[in-house]
């Protein structure tokens, strides 16, 4: 589904990502893994489009969408989130998924404005689609509650929310269980699979290794924003130079 090809982005002096080659398969849970600085979060960036790469592709379903604006690469198919949450935390939970379904919009502005029949049932398509997320993701009975009530793991799972009222195909979570419990970690490892079973393809930054280790059919390992490694979690929790990566150099050796 997606190719990044030779990808390699410098902040000045700084090089986030080194030449790096990655795939993301048709409906698979990928795990993109590694220490803090790793490149993780700025290899996200790059593909939902909201920093260009310095070189490289980036290929979604045979199109080279390289250097899109994150606006054009949500319309193709390419959702994320965010390791904090970006919510409108002064709205309730439905409108917070409401307000993302604008991409869907096919009536003229000022057909909504002027509240023509046309624009009318639109929107009531729209409400209705968003009241089929929270439901899907068990927020439905939260729809009236302001997104400041709500707990860490349920703005999280709203965050989930509003990106999929873009419709993906292919959904990027960014630290999606950080900060929460035992159990909304499971709830949220439950949520994602049931994301897949429904034929989004979706690729996770995280630093919980049992989450990780729970979701994901294949697993990336990025060190100072080159691969290092790639495989099922049993070749990557066995590779040495993983193991080094996280723990650093045995001193006897």
């Amino acid at each position: 589904m997606l190719e990044v090809k030779k990808l390699s982005k410098s902040f000045g002096g700084l090089t986030a990502i080194t030449n790096l080659d990655l795939d993301i398969l048709d409906s698979e849970i990928l795990g993109v893994i590694g220490p803090n600085g790793a490149g993780k979060t700025t290899l996200f960036n790059v593909i939902s489009g909201f920093h260009a790469p310095t070189s490289g592709k980036v290929i979604f379903n045979g199109r080279d969408i390289t250097g899109l604006k994150a606006h054009q690469v949500a319309h193709i198919g390419i959702s994320r989130t965010f390791q904090a949450s970006n919510l409108f935390m002064s709205l309730s939970v439905l409108d917070n998924v409401f307000t993302c379904h604008h991409m869907s919009y096919r009536t003229k502005i000022w057909e909504r404005f002027l509240h023509m029949p046309s624009a009318m049932k639109e929107e009531k398509r729209l409400r209705q689609s968003t009241l089929e997320i929270l439901e899907f993701m068990g927020l439905d009975s939260l729809k009236d509650e302001v997104a400041a009530q709500l707990t860490h793991g349920q703005q999280r799972t709203l965050g989930i929310c509003m990106a999929l009222a873009t419709k993906p195909k292919l959904l990027l979570l960014d630290e999606p269980v950080t900060g929460m419990t035992p159990v909304e970690i499971q709830e949220m490892v439950d949520l994602i699979n049931r994301m897949r079973s429904r034929g989004i393809t979706i690729a996770i930054v995280e630093h919980n290794m049992q989450a990780v280790m729970n979701l994901c059919d294949r697993i990336v390992v990025l060190n100072h924003g080159e691969k290092i490694a790639e495989g099922s979690h049993e070749e990557i929790i066995e590779n040495r130079e993983v193991i080094e990566a996280y723990l650093g150099e045995d001193e006897e050796e």
